[in-house]
């Protein structure tokens, strides 16, 4: 850090992670103030979107501290920035991650312009994950220590500018210290339970909640085959791999086995099922994305070794890069993906460094038989 004491901008969310986040700074004494986004306006006292009592949670912890509090309302560039285009992203078939894209657009791009309107040089956040500053000024994006918290995946749209405000405090620690942390420090949220989910749906029926936005199209539930087994509620309720929700099973002739969404046909308005969470249907050893962002400004080199991700949590898959373009990216898998599904993101690394990634666009799973003798049929 250039200045002797720079403010440092605390992003509290009102949950026990950015608390500890003020604390430990506090401890190491940083000169620190806090801020609240709101990115949602509640229209539903039943939502479970629980902004308010997070904002004063999240004041509490800022008066504990003796810090300076802030509330900003980003609710309109998050309905702009983030929420349009993931309504835009599921009615194109799709199954988007809006929170990489609230973490690009609002909390380093809209909040940390705030920040630094208040005078912050930096931002923290209670992400699990860590910075890396490099002799040549550059910053690295490093996974955090505790493999079951890693962030990583959610923050490699970062650019580099982004990444030079940003700090996270807790990307050295597990999560259980980080508890530990928090009740020996006596913060009012030590105990709170952890956040899941998008806040913009909260203990919502997703379905219900979507269907305000998006207009479905019910359809044919089918097999591999083509038969008819059932009827979907519009294909932007359901996603790859997806096994609960379908409601489907003691039929006839098949196994008392569950379902799986194996593919979804768009022109035909066909949901493709089967009854194997392994099916061919359902792997892939390659993927083409698009949408890049690579941290350090410079994609990795075409046949390079690397690991990947398609999914939050998901362990390492070794990976090569076949090709890499400024707007395309194609690599191929070691083993063999479940469910690699269009409007995720596939992030990269190498070892413990987060390279970046894209929007998966496409992948080699097969079709099912029925869309492959289909077409075969139009072509003769």
């Amino acid at each position: 850090m250039t200045d002797a004491n720079p403010l440092i901008m605390v992003a509290l969310s009102g949950g026990v992670d950015s608390a500890t986040t003020a604390w430990l700074l506090k401890q190491r004494g940083e000169r620190i103030a806090a801020m609240f986004m709101k990115n949602w306006e509640e229209d539903d006292p039943d939502s479970g979107c629980t902004a308010e009592e997070d904002a004063a949670d999240a004041r509490g912890v800022a008066e504990l501290l003796g810090i300076d509090f802030h509330g900003r309302n980003f609710a309109l560039e998050y309905w702009e920035d983030v929420f349009e285009q993931f309504l835009a992203e599921l009615a194109a078939g799709r199954t988007p991650n809006p929170d990489i894209l609230c973490n690009r657009e609002i909390k380093f791009k809209a909040f940390a312009e705030h920040a630094r309107d208040l005078g912050a040089r930096y931002v923290a956040t209670g992400h699990y994950a860590r910075r890396r500053d490099n002799p040549d000024g550059s910053v690295s994006l490093l996974k955090g220590v505790d493999p079951g918290k890693d962030q990583t995946y959610f923050l490699y749209a970062l650019t580099q500018e982004q990444l030079q405000i940003a700090l996270f405090p807790l990307g050295e620690l597990e999560k259980p210290e980080v508890r530990r942390l928090a009740a020996q420090a006596a913060l009012p949220v030590a105990k709170k339970k952890d956040s899941t989910g998008i806040c913009f749906i909260g203990e919502r029926n997703f379905d219900n909640f979507i269907a305000r936005y998006l207009k479905a199209e019910p359809g044919d539930i089918c097999t591999s085959s083509g038969q008819v087994i059932g009827r979907h509620k519009g294909l932007i309720h359901y996603t790859l791999g997806q096994r609960k929700g379908l409601e489907i099973g003691g039929l006839r002739d098949f196994p008392e086995a569950p379902w799986f969404v194996a593919h979804k046909d768009l022109e035909g308005n066909r949901l493709f099922v089967v009854q194997d969470g392994q099916h061919p249907l359902l792997l892939s050893s390659r993927l083409e994305a698009g949408d890049l962002n690579w941290i350090s400004g410079q994609a990795p080199d075409a046949g390079q070794r690397l690991t990947a991700k398609v999914r939050y949590r998901q362990p390492d898959q070794g990976c090569i890069i076949e090709s890499v373009t400024d707007d395309s990216l194609e690599l191929v898998f070691d083993q063999h993906q479940r469910a690699v599904t269009p409007g995720q993101s596939v992030v990269m690394y190498d070892g413990d460094e987060c390279l970046g990634g894209g929007i998966i666009r496409s992948c080699d799973a097969p079709l099912p038989e029925a869309l492959i003798n289909s077409t075969n049929q139009q072509s003769t």
